[in-house]
């Protein structure tokens, strides 16, 4: 009876052994960061990782996890992103780590002017550095066929999945494929039709793009600089001498500003700026792509200040409504700052 009994009791006890153990492996051990992710950054050993772990307050100590990652063979460390919800097991996240099963980016692109725009913005999402991008952009182009003033045309307003240790080339592979695919027959057709390359077409997109938000009030925009440009007119468009002034905040174009020094300074040279100003949403593309026939030259913000503008055909028409505008203009700044001095003066 009494070996039967100790026997008892030393199952009962590798049972508990066993039950700790296995809740220790495979209960929930982890607390999610602040985003919920865990990055391990490239050229980081196990010992990086290990103390990552601990500093960003994944795990309270990694005792545990190094006799798992010693089971497990994990020793060749993978960077990445990797999502660890808070209460993973010590053995789940040494499997997630060692197979490398990072959560791609979902990388968001909306209106950038600039190289520097779109570095800034790869660098805050990514673990590439931006001055990395900027020489990329600045050397590596020429197998898309573009160049530093024309490759902001492929950076397509999409949502890409790509992981977060991709480099420049990954990341521009991926804008050059959305390109291409948005770029079929049809929409090529359309832009020949209209005696435009699909370059052309984005560089006019972005312009409309900067003109207004108003995607209804776009066609008729977009036939404007068509028409100027057939005739071989100054397309005189105010956003391009935002874009060679690189004062994106300018509220008021001056006759100084119409003197800026520049190839993309639509009010001094001939045909469209180099390539895009910025990167135009797709409402704005289709815009032009299906801009209708019309005999506007020029368009002019409406004085009631809605937001909405009037298109003309002539230059006295559109004078008239120009000097409207101003005037309205003139008169609100004054209000506002009369009513500022007036609460200065209180």
């Amino acid at each position: 009876m009494r070996i039967k009994r100790v026997i008892i009791i030393i199952g009962l006890a590798l049972l508990v052994v066993a039950a700790v153990t296995g809740f220790l492996f495979f209960g929930p051990a982890t607390k999610a960061t602040a985003d919920g992710f865990f990055y391990v950054k490239s050229g980081s050993t196990l010992a990086d990782v290990k103390k990552e772990l601990v500093a960003q307050q994944v795990l309270n100590g990694t005792g545990l996890f190094s006799t798992v990652s010693n089971m497990a063979g994990y020793e060749q460390v993978k960077p990445g992103r990797y999502k660890i919800p808070s209460g993973t097991s010590i053995v789940n996240l040494v499997r997630l780590l060692k197979n490398g099963r990072q959560t791609p980016v979902s990388f968001v692109i909306t209106k950038l002017r600039t190289t520097e725009n779109l570095a800034s913005r790869i660098n805050k999402h990514f673990e590439i550095d931006s001055l990395a991008v900027i020489h990329f952009v600045a050397d590596s182009l020429q197998p898309y066929g573009l160049d530093s003033n024309t490759y902001m045309a492929m950076v397509m307003p999409y949502t890409y999945d790509i992981n977060w240790t991709a480099g420049p080339r990954t990341i521009f592979d991926q804008f050059y494929k959305a390109y291409e695919t948005y770029w079929n027959d049809d929409r090529k057709a359309k832009a020949s039709a209209k005696g435009f390359t699909p370059l052309q077409i984005v560089t006019l997109a972005s312009i409309v793009e900067e003109e207004t938000r108003d995607n209804a009030e776009k066609p008729n925009i977009a036939s404007v600089y068509i028409n100027r440009y057939r005739k071989n007119m100054l397309l005189q468009a105010d956003p391009t001498v935002k874009f060679a002034l690189k004062d994106f905040g300018l509220r008021r174009i001056l006759h100084g500003h119409l003197k800026a020094v520049s190839p993309y300074n639509t009010y001094q040279n001939k045909g469209l700026p180099p390539g895009p100003i910025c990167t135009p949403s797709l409402e704005s593309i289709d815009a032009v792509l299906n801009a209708p026939e019309t005999e506007y030259i020029y368009f002019v913000a409406n004085s009631d200040f809605k937001g909405s503008h009037i298109f003309t055909t002539n230059y006295t028409d559109h004078l008239k409504y120009a000097k409207l505008f101003q005037d309205e203009l003139t008169r609100r700044t004054k209000a506002k700052q009369a009513a500022a001095d007036s609460t200065a003066a209180q």
